[in-house]
């Protein structure tokens, strides 16, 4: 919730910025999955142990594969809490390793939405934060994207790092940075700052306050010049081309979390996936939200069996979305008079307390000017949107 009005991760950032899969079938096979082999993780040393007692001479094999992938994806995708390499990806890095295809993508945005519940969640019974693991790396990309006018960031301006080999030595004026060749490298560069307390509270009013209609970018992936070559234009002449896409992209589904893995404490459940809430930010009209699943099926149950996960998937509501043609379709965001009253309705009741006395919760430095208004319990704050999600 931001003073400008909600917005949150869509399926189109998960595409846009990292490029992995989100149209592929699910086929539920992760789901209790156990790996072939076994591989050490305990007492091993860390990461850097685990990369040497596994890496071979010579071409690499699909067992060799299928270690990179398990720490790749506990380590730099899916962020487990754990310090050292664990195992709890295996099974997954096998498939991969072997050309086995699932919507990753999807489970990515799962796992965002989860680790944004679980600090919400913190945040409303009082507790610290601590270490929950989770993806904060894509969520401060998808920050950076979508705030970019308000940090005076020009994407398309930005430098990545080449892939240079260890004994090459640059020429006088060959350059060791190439222009981004998608808007993932291009926000992964942005700078960032020291983040003192000063900073984090004026960063926190600004989204609390709400950015001018000019500052915020609500479809930040309009690129009509192709100045980043791979990547995917959802707002093309050439849409139908790209229709499996943007139907996994505008289709409501109930997306798995935590199926990595067949521990006790693996704890499978889901995630709702609403694109009709953040309509706007796929190049359509925004109308009051619709929650799909509010009688259908309680949220972020564990799921005990694949065929449990089965029949929850099944539930998807039927959308309409099958007779939409996008190859006619011409992105027009905007929001209907109907969104506007009620969203005025709810950021009355949402951010009447003054951000300055969240300033002062922040920064014990702050002193709060004695004429603002008191400050609303944070779990009243929290309970006005926290059971829809």
């Amino acid at each position: 919730m931001f003073g400008h009005g909600p917005a949150s991760p869509t399926l189109a950032d998960v595409l846009m910025l990292t490029g992995l899969e989100i149209a592929t079938i699910d086929d539920s096979h992760l789901f209790y999955s156990k790996p072939k082999r076994k591989v050490e993780t305990r007492n091993i040393g860390g990461c850097s142990r685990y990369i040497q007692k596994y890496r071979k001479t010579g071409p690499v094999g699909q067992w060799e594969h299928a270690i990179f992938l398990n720490m790749w994806l506990d380590k730099f995708v899916f962020n487990g809490r754990s310090v050292g390499p664990t195992s709890v990806y295996l099974s997954t890095a096998e498939k991969l390793a072997v050309g086995g295809r699932f919507p990753l993508g999807r489970y990515l945005i799962g796992s965002v939405y989860r680790l944004l519940h679980q600090v919400a969640e913190k945040l409303l019974l009082g507790q610290p934060i601590g270490n929950l693991g989770g993806p904060w790396w894509f969520i401060n990309m998808w920050l950076s994207v979508h705030m970019h006018k308000c940090l005076g960031f020009d994407l398309f301006a930005q430098r990545f790092p080449r892939d240079i080999t260890e004994d090459h030595e640059l020429a006088d004026e060959e350059s060791a940075t190439h222009p981004p060749l998608n808007y993932g490298e291009a926000a992964i560069v942005l700078p960032g700052t020291g983040g003192n307390e000063d900073q984090v509270c004026r960063f926190f009013q600004t989204l609390y306050v709400g950015l001018s209609k000019d500052q915020w970018a609500w479809m930040p992936y309009e690129d009509p010049k192709t100045r980043f070559p791979l990547t995917f234009h959802p707002f093309d002449d050439a849409l139908n081309k790209d229709n499996d896409l943007m139907m996994a992209i505008i289709t409501p589904r109930v997306i798995p979390v935590n199926i990595f893995g067949s521990g006790k404490n693996s704890n499978p459940t889901y995630e709702f996936y609403s694109p009709s809430a953040l309509a706007r930010q796929l190049g359509f009209g925004q109308l009051p939200f619709e929650l799909c699943y509010a009688d259908v099926v309680k949220p972020r149950e564990t799921i005990t069996s694949r065929l449990e996960w089965i029949r929850i998937a099944q539930l998807q509501p039927n959308a309409g979305t099958s007779d939409i043609d996008l190859s006619a379709w011409i992105p027009a965001l905007f929001i209907t008079q109907m969104y506007k009253q009620w969203w005025e309705e709810w950021k009355e009741h949402l951010f009447y307390t003054s951000a300055l006395t969240y300033r002062g919760m922040i920064d014990p430095n702050y002193k709060v000017p004695d004429n603002t208004v008191s400050l609303q319990p944070v779990s009243q704050f929290f309970c006005c949107f926290y059971p829809y999600w």
